[in-house]
């Protein structure tokens, strides 16, 4: 019995330590889940704009860019995944991943698939798996740069415009998680190249329409697409990367809070599974004293 009261004793004294742990790391994603947040807002405006401008560019010049010229019957596309470098954050990584195995399985049937990586759980996931992959990234998931943006955007964009029978991509698309609220974060998969350049809707002003036409291209259309689209497409990473982070200390804020949660209520059945043993360990200790009483006043000789 006594070695049973100390073994719940110990296990409590443990899931205590864990528990202030798991509020710890929970405290720490809630104070930096704003500042992501604020870093996305903050980058929305100037991805409109720029998006915006690639738009005009496009739109309103004879240029036919190899980042915007559609390919009928691609050869080979490449899968940018993004997830997490550190674990408990729910089921952050596991769901990217498998929007993207599920995007890779579609692409699969008619084409050659290769496989970026970015961040620690989804290299750990391909290489436990022996999967190849073309290229990986890591070290920054939950406070990206626009430098780690521009080393991502490079080295798709370099295997882009290698032709494909030289082992280039016709595709790229993009497997990340975005941000909708505190509560919802979903994986989303959108196609980073080539570029759809969407004309602007019919019912703009004509005051619009007009400012669209007064563009003018310095020195030329083609040389602001060749400056333009690979800052959009650096643009457009690093963005993702940020939607990316505030979803994931999002859900490692909640899954620390549902940990913590989850350590409370162990700790009171641990408590009082103890008090109980504690209770019998007396109880059972008063019986032998009051039966060896007993048998003691049985045993001693009338006179």
């Amino acid at each position: 019995m006594a070695s049973n009261l100390r073994q719940l004793r110990d296990r409590r004294d443990s899931v205590t330590t864990t528990k202030k742990i798991t509020r710890a790391m929970e405290l720490i994603a809630s104070s930096r889940v704003p500042k992501a947040q604020r870093k996305v807002r903050s980058a929305a405006p100037y991805a409109d704009e720029l998006k915006r401008a690639i738009s005009a560019v496009a739109t309103h010049s004879p240029e036919d860019h190899p980042l915007t010229r559609p390919v009928t019957d691609p050869v080979r596309s490449g899968v940018l995944v993004i997830t997490a470098d550190r674990g408990l954050a729910g089921a952050y990584s596991s769901n990217a991943i498998k929007a993207a195995e599920q995007l890779t399985a579609s692409l699969k049937d008619r084409q050659e698939v290769k496989v970026y990586l970015c961040g620690r759980k989804g290299i750990q996931y391909y290489e436990f798996r022996e999967r190849p992959v073309e290229h990986t990234w890591s070290g920054f998931s939950d406070a990206p740069s626009y430098q780690n943006a521009r080393e991502i955007a490079d080295r798709l964009i370099a295997d882009f415009l290698t032709p494909a029978d030289q082992g280039g991509l016709d595709e790229i698309h993009l497997v990340y998680t975005h941000f909708h609220s505190m509560l919802v974060q979903q994986p989303e998969v959108v196609r980073l190249l080539p570029l759809e350049v969407v004309d602007a809707p019919e019912d703009e002003s004509s005051e619009g329409e007009e400012i669209f036409h007064e563009y003018q291209f310095e020195p030329d259309a083609a040389s602001v697409l060749d400056n333009l689209l690979p800052l959009y497409v650096a643009n457009r990473i690093h963005f993702v990367l940020l939607q990316s982070a505030a979803s994931e200390l999002a859900n490692r804020q909640r899954a620390m809070k549902s940990a913590t949660d989850n350590a409370e209520q162990l700790i009171e059945t641990l408590s009082r599974q103890a008090n109980q043993a504690r209770q019998a360990a007396i109880t059972q200790e008063i019986t032998e004293i009051v039966g060896g009483s007993a048998a003691l006043t049985d045993s001693t000789p009338e006179e």
